[in-house]
């Protein structure tokens, strides 16, 4: 597919991002762009499969080579369209769910070409997406279906930086077990978490941090963290996105299950906003030229949504939600919104811009 298609598709992720963040705005009790009946109640399906999972099955989508693949970020996205549209919920419901069940038809030619544990640990997060969105559209309500949705999107991105981290001394045939151990517990307390939860959640927990440990120990970002650049400014948005996964997995085990309230707001968005959103601004530079075809180059300016992004966070959970002070959860929300509107800006305009002048050589091969 030629690059103005796959910019279609891309689109549509972004006008899931916009409704989502116009969810959010409701969401804080302050006063949004667009008002529709049920926003504010598919804002974390809308964000998860709409925005997230459009543009991380793109990549597969374009890297599998299959006209067919397509369908699948096609599906996520029209699906994101149909939850802010008039149109039923069960139409939005039913192409996340076909979308999903695409995503692993995917995985399966992947699987074929090159059977890999990194393969089997993102299959296994598929797998997990796919059974939130049908048990979304069988009836069950978004917050417990949250660790489905959280396992989709970290174990589709620690399988990627699994096959990225290969290159490394440090990860041998037994590190590549240890990792997939690490997604098996957590796909056992996915399961746990909904029929058991006061024994799922600290299992989740476990096995958070049992992978979080695997990534800070074997990722290459530890190593290019040292570096310039564009290496050093993934390694840090990386980095930081593993350290907010660890306020996950401590939540997930001493709080245990938090359907709403602070608990629930401040684990939904360590994952939502401070781990998968910093994996987006991290891989973006390497990701969207593949896709596109052209180059998004690397400035240091996109330090500062990053920055914003984090500084905020820290506000608005570790001070807002710690403290039950809903007036920094506010501000720190719209900061968090702020931050991701002035990357997709900063995206555009250094897309437009083209490579500057004299620019180092720091390309680096990078998957989400």
């Amino acid at each position: 597919m030629h690059g103005n298609g796959r910019l279609a598709f891309l689109l549509l992720g972004g006008l899931a991002l916009l409704a989502g963040l116009d969810g959010a705005l409701l969401l804080l009790g302050l006063s949004a762009p667009v008002v529709t009946a049920r926003l504010a109640d598919v804002h974390g399906p809308l964000m998860v499969f709409g925005f997230v999972g459009t543009v991380v099955v793109l990549e597969r989508a374009v890297a599998v080579r299959r006209n067919w693949a397509f369908l699948s970020p096609g599906l996520l996205g029209l699906g994101g369209l149909a939850l802010v549209s008039p149109l039923p919920l069960l139409v939005g419901q039913l192409a996340f769910v076909a979308g999903s069940a695409v995503l692993l038809a995917i995985y399966r030619v992947i699987w074929l070409r090159q059977a890999s544990t990194s393969t089997g640990v993102q299959a296994l997060g598929a797998l997990l997406g796919l059974s939130a969105a049908v048990l979304w559209l069988g009836g069950l309500p978004v917050p417990v279906l949250v660790p489905a949705m959280t396992l989709y999107l970290v174990l589709t991105i620690a399988g990627e930086r699994l096959e990225l981290a290969r290159i490394s001394p440090s990860v041998d045939h037994r590190a590549e077990i240890r990792m997939l151990f690490a997604g098996l517990v957590l796909t056992l307390g996915t399961v746990l978490a909904l029929v058991w939860p006061t024994i799922g959640y600290p299992v989740l927990g476990l096995g958070l941090l049992g992978l979080v440990a695997w990534l800070f120990r074997h990722d290459v970002a530890t190593r290019l963290i040292r570096g310039t650049g564009l290496p050093r400014y993934m390694a840090a948005c990386l980095l930081a996105g593993y350290g907010w996964l660890l306020v996950v997995g401590a939540s997930w085990i001493i709080v245990g299950p938090s359907y709403s309230g602070p608990g629930y707001d401040a684990v939904l968005h360590a994952v939502f906003l401070g781990f998968v959103m910093s994996m987006i601004m991290a891989h973006a530079p390497t990701i969207l030229p593949a896709v596109l075809r052209r180059p998004l180059p690397y400035r240091p300016v996109l330090y500062l949504p990053v920055l914003l992004l984090h500084v905020s966070l820290l506000v608005r959970i570790l001070l807002g939600d710690a403290r039950d002070l809903p007036t920094l959860v506010q501000w720190g929300g719209v900061a968090n919104i702020v931050a991701v509107l002035l990357f997709v800006l900063l995206a555009v305009i250094s897309v437009v811009r083209g490579v500057p002048k004299r620019q180092p050589n720091t390309k680096l091969k990078v998957t989400p």
